[in-house]
């Protein structure tokens, strides 16, 4: 496979993933037991946050193979 087309594959799975992902993180967000205490909120958000970057970077370090 050619090193532009894994690109576009790339760049179009990623989007699709980042949308899915931001709404199952607000629907997470809704939930009653994240809204109960701010600490636990915090945590949830940082958590939330932070964990698209390693599905992120397995399918750009893909992306990226000759």
């Amino acid at each position: 496979m050619h090193i532009r087309t894994r690109k576009l594959i790339g760049t179009v799975v990623l989007i699709a993933f980042l949308a899915v992902y931001c709404l199952i993180a607000m629907v997470g967000a809704a939930s009653p037991v994240i809204n109960g205490n701010r600490f636990t909120e915090l945590m949830y958000f940082i958590a939330a946050g932070l964990l698209w970057v390693i599905p992120a970077g397995v399918l750009i370090r893909w992306m990226q193979r000759p």
